[in-house]
């Protein structure tokens, strides 16, 4: 800050406080000089004093006096309680929100203390880092995205960059040819499926995707999405356990439902070795239908299931090649948009139990089951 800025400054300040004490005096001048004026003229009324001029002349410059030290002392008592009351708690908000500005969310302003403390300030207060605590929030998640995206992309773009180098070598066989070009169009594959399901999420979690309500035969729907995943547990020698009462009718959004169990098929059969078995079972009540989702595979422990529907986690690195961390992510948003709930149970080396559970109505309305 230059010397002519803070000379502007103080000059302010000054003729601020000039001002204000100018202010004070009138007002305790016109109070005094009432009270003084109705004072005497009750005097003279009552005892029939007679006042004379040296008398009037002497108590006028004792009430000057008074007054300029009574303006004087309520403006300093009015200073130090703006000072403490508004002024301090204002600065610490002005602070505040300059950090905020400046991109640093862990700012928090500490609560105004006192008997004559404002509480509307605390409110305040109490406002503004909340807003600061949400924003860290977003914040963390957004880095923590970009970083993970990078990730991501990292490893497919590197695959596509060091077989697009052996493709250009002439002594090629036309079999190394035809698996390199395999290995690029895999990762191609990859990018593809990432940025789509990035897109879906983002629209999601936008709220630029609005649920449909109608009605729809979740039986038929979970029958259709479980044969498309046929060739996979017959190439695997996969066991199928299907309990799917008939006829459970439910009302909501069927293509972001199809979404959900489309990426808890693929899941479980990801994560289940050859041989192993995967179970699908709907059950269905008045008002709820249940679908859960059963595999023999790996499992995860409880601190990989407390984190599994992140987005970019995932809990088995040596599947990671299989997937971008999304699906589940994807899969709460729309649980969470259609109205469900979703739950998982899991041990290592056991397998994963995921269940859905959703309403049967919309609009307060039942669904009966056809």
């Amino acid at each position: 800050m230059s010397k002519e800025t803070k000379a502007k400054r103080i000059v302010a300040r000054i003729l601020r406080v000039l001002y204000r004490y100018f202010t004070y005096f009138l007002f305790v001048a016109f109070v005094i000089t009432c009270s003084v004026m109705l004072f005497v003229t009750l005097l003279e009324r009552e005892l029939g004093i007679e006042l004379t001029g040296e008398n009037i002349s002497f108590a006028a410059k004792i009430t000057f006096w008074n007054v300029l030290f009574i303006s004087l002392l309520i403006m300093v008592v009015e200073t130090v309680r703006r000072r403490y009351m508004f002024e301090r708690p204002l600065k610490q908000i002005a602070k505040a929100a300059e950090q905020m500005m400046l991109g640093d969310f862990s700012v928090r302003i500490p609560r105004v203390s006192g008997i004559t403390t404002d509480e509307s300030f605390n409110e305040m207060i109490a406002s503004i880092n909340k807003m600061a605590e949400e924003l860290e929030g977003v914040e963390t998640l957004r880095s923590d995205f970009i970083a993970n995206v990078s990730h991501e992309m990292k490893t497919p773009l590197a695959v596509m960059q060091n077989y697009g180098k052996l493709l250009q070598e002439s002594d090629l066989t036309d079999e190394k040819r035809l698996e390199y070009a395999a290995a690029v169009s895999e990762s191609c594959r990859r990018l593809s499926d990432m940025m789509t399901n990035i897109l879906k999420l983002n629209r999601l979690e936008n709220q630029q995707i609005y649920p449909k309500n109608e009605k729809f035969d979740l039986s038929e729907q979970l029958c259709e999405c479980f044969l498309q995943y046929e060739s996979v547990w017959e190439s695997r020698n996969i066991e199928i356990e299907t309990e799917i009462e008939d006829g459970v009718s439910v009302t909501g959004d069927s293509e972001l439902l199809y979404l959900v169990w489309s990426n808890l098929f693929s899941n479980a059969f990801k994560f289940t070795d050859d041989g192993g078995k995967v179970a699908l079972t709907l059950r269905a009540d008045e008002k709820y239908a249940t679908v859960s989702v059963r595999d023999t595979g790996c499992g995860m422990s409880a601190e990989v299931g407390a984190h599994v529907f992140e987005k970019f986690y995932q809990g088995d690195s040596s599947r990671a090649t299989q997937g971008n961390g999304l699906g589940l992510a994807l899969v709460k948003r729309v649980v969470d948009i259609v109205g469900g709930e979703i739950s998982v149970e899991s041990a290592v080396g056991e397998g994963s139990l995921f269940t859905v559970k959703i309403r049967r109505f919309a609009n307060g309305i039942l669904e009966k089951a056809r």
